[in-house]
């Protein structure tokens, strides 16, 4: 009698282990496109892209401008562009919380079977959230012009500045990426992330001036990327000038993806 012995492949035989960068852009745009099937799902994921800025643009400007600069006319080129950039980081909190609950459902088990890309499930969540950051910064624009708000450099200054502010989101989201990674749960990364989150707002230039912060503090706000971002977007809209502040901004940028970027990547593979 011929006994019959079964062998067992390896379902990860025989592919190979580089993904080539057309495959990794497709496969991007993949999970991307996943990401954002979910946001229309669930619309409680775009509030704080929709109501939060709406009800800031309308606080702040009622709140400190009369305080700051005198009037809320005189404030609103002043605030409107810190929002966007206040606004943007906020919800950068999200893609980090959003990416450590579905690890948690373990919807990226499902990943390890197949032959993509590894940054590709990083990635993808975070294009589709360009589409939030443009949102906000549509929004909080349109609210201050409702209020009054005239930006002297006209739609190309506005258009401009709403760009540069979704080209920042999607760079400092790879800080809460990270957190996404490393964090233990949830709320874990949440409770790190606004940590984080709020010093770089409020310890920059988007709501007061930092010539009036005591020296150490106003050290750290002439330092803090987000400040260099927020100059960058007031000069395109109020002036509609490209300066050297946009230019420190992108670089600022590409720094923050050129650190965060990798560590992401080496730290979601590991748990993968």
């Amino acid at each position: 009698m011929t006994a019959l012995t079964t062998t067992l492949r390896d379902p990860g035989s025989g592919l190979s282990a580089h993904v080539g960068l057309r495959a990794t852009f497709n496969q991007t745009l993949t999970m991307a496109w996943r990401a954002t099937m979910k946001m229309r799902r669930n619309f409680e994921q775009l509030f704080d892209v929709t109501i939060q800025p709406l009800l800031f643009t309308a606080m702040f400007a009622g709140i400190f401008g009369g305080a700051i600069s005198g009037s809320v006319e005189n404030y609103l080129p002043v605030i409107i562009p810190g929002l966007v950039g206040q606004t943007v980081l906020t919800a950068c909190v999200a893609t980090g919380v959003q990416l450590r609950e579905d690890m948690d459902k373990g919807v990226f088990d499902r990943f390890k079977v197949l032959p993509i890309a590894r940054i590709a499930p990083l990635a993808g969540p975070m294009v589709a959230d360009m589409l939030r950051y443009l949102i906000a910064g549509t929004l909080t624009f349109a609210t201050g012009i409702a209020l009054g708000y005239r930006p002297g450099g006209g739609v190309p200054g506005v258009v401009g500045a709403i760009l540069l502010g979704v080209i920042s989101g999607w760079s400092l989201a790879w800080i809460f990426t990270w957190f996404g990674t490393v964090g233990r749960s949830a709320q874990g990364v949440q409770a790190i992330s606004l940590m984080v989150m709020f010093p770089l707002t409020f310890l920059s230039n988007a709501f007061v001036p930092t010539d009036t912060m005591p020296p150490y503090l106003q050290a750290f706000a002439n330092a803090n990327p987000v400040s260099h971002i927020i100059s960058a977007i007031r000069d395109l809209a109020n002036n509609g000038q490209v300066t050297a502040q946009v230019g420190w901004a992108l670089l600022g940028c590409a720094i923050i993806v050129a650190i965060f970027a990798p560590l992401s990547v080496k730290s979601f593979t590991r748990k993968m």
